[in-house]
């Protein structure tokens, strides 16, 4: 089966949808393939920072957003030796109503941007559709992408095709296809950390909102936990490379960790059923030299994969969205598309991926490095001193974390009243 469109997008995450959604607002003809049949994936991050708030805003979409399970957090910590905490970012010394980091559920998120872009008559959404290749022409430019349809309940093969179009957006994720399959190798940074991923089930009388998250550090381990309406996802984080150690001490040693990390959920580490409860996240942070080939973009972390550090990840991946918009609508409109407009795509956001990195590196050497050693975080003196002594310091990395490096504002062709 062959089908045409003026642009692909591929992947159904943050960046994807944003993108479908405002190019569609342009009138362009786009069609997002997500390979999964729904957004419920555990890994997922779930922080909105106060750039994609007001973006949404600025779409008209603002008073929706507000309305989907969520909760706030009001500043960013850094922990110290001995237990203590120092406030680095203090994100209710911003101007309201962006003074605050949103927790939702990812897939909340997602649904929320689909149902709007849905309402736009050239946006399409194909789930259980997942890209397999690109397609060339004789002079090397991707002309398209060839990809198979699954049954959800048996992930079953269920057919196969291709689909032509000007441009082929890549938002497949730090594990992207597009990007091996045009043979473009990201730079990689040292991570000191992985992440295992798991559920433990909520009381109902558990009072803590929706959405909220909640660290513990001890010794060389970090637990974060995201409140569910009925259970806790989980992260477990550890040194890089211990997996096979995990699993060979297996389930009961690892309920053990679990069990001192939260002792409040020790009662309940018995419904991790065996390591194969455990979802293993091999952290990236890396970037490419160069997103793009003629008819072919990459955008969010299939152009630079992103620590979970911050929670930036989405965010980042959702200015790219809109600077790409902005660049490619018009001229997939007009069919004068060229390498020159995706070249500017990345040229905007260069910068901005470049000084989030460095951020995230350095929360990697400051913390996480320390942690994974064994020893108490030390954040630097200056730093520290910065914080506590200097009141409208936490103002500006408040600022930075929440906003980030060249914040983005929805293109007037996507802008709607509420």
């Amino acid at each position: 089966m062959e089908a045409s469109t003026q642009c692909v997008v591929v992947g159904g995450g943050p960046a994807g949808i944003m993108l479908g959604l405002l190019l569609a607002r342009a009138g362009v003809e786009v069609t997002v393939l997500e390979k999964h049949a729904d957004f419920l994936r555990d890994f997922r991050g779930d922080t909105v920072h106060a750039s994609t708030i007001r973006l949404l805003d600025e779409l008209g979409l603002g008073e929706g957003f507000r309305a989907l399970p969520q909760s706030k957090l009001g500043n960013f910590r850094l922990p110290m030796e001995g237990g203590d905490s120092v406030v680095l970012a203090d994100f209710g010394l911003l101007k309201a109503p962006y003074n605050y980091v949103a927790m939702v559920p990812q897939w909340d998120l997602l649904n929320f941007l689909v149902e709007a872009a849905q309402q736009e008559p050239t946006f399409t959404l194909r789930m259980n559709t997942e890209a397999t290749d690109l397609l060339k022409d004789g002079s090397g430019k991707v002309v398209g992408v060839s990809y198979r349809t699954r049954d959800p309940l048996t992930g079953d093969t269920l057919g196969t095709g291709e689909f032509r179009s000007e441009l082929m957006v890549a938002c497949d994720g730090r594990g992207s296809v597009l990007r091996s399959r045009a043979g473009l190798v990201p730079r990689e940074f040292p991570v000191p950390f992985d992440t295992w991923w798991f559920r433990i089930p909520r009381d109902a009388d558990e009072t803590d909102p929706v959405a909220s998250i909640s660290p513990r550090f001890a010794g060389s381990e970090v637990l974060l936990s995201l409140t569910r309406k009925d259970y806790h996802q989980i992260a477990y984080l550890a040194a890089k490379g211990s997996d096979a150690k995990l699993r060979a001490e297996g389930v009961e040693s690892f309920r053990d960790r679990v069990a001192r990390l939260r002792p409040d959920l020790a009662d309940r580490v018995d419904q991790i059923g065996s390591m194969d409860d455990l979802h293993l996240l091999d952290v990236k942070l890396n970037r490419l030299s160069r997103w793009h080939e003629p008819g072919l973009l990459l955008i969010g972390d299939a152009a630079h994969a992103m620590s979970p550090a911050g929670g930036v990840g989405i965010n980042l991946a959702v200015q790219d969205a809109v600077a790409a918009a902005r660049v490619i609508a018009s001229p997939l409109l007009s069919e004068t598309l060229d390498d020159d407009h995706l070249a500017a795509v990345q040229k905007r956001r260069w910068l901005p991926t470049v000084m989030v990195q460095t951020f995230q590196r350095v929360l990697h050497r400051v913390v996480f490095a320390q942690v994974m050693a064994g020893k108490q975080p030390n954040p630097p003196k200056p730093l520290v001193f910065a914080a506590r002594r200097l009141p409208g310091f936490p103002k500006l990395p408040a600022r930075m974390i929440a906003f980030g490096p060249r914040p983005e504002h929805a293109p007037d062709f996507a802008r709607r009243k509420p």
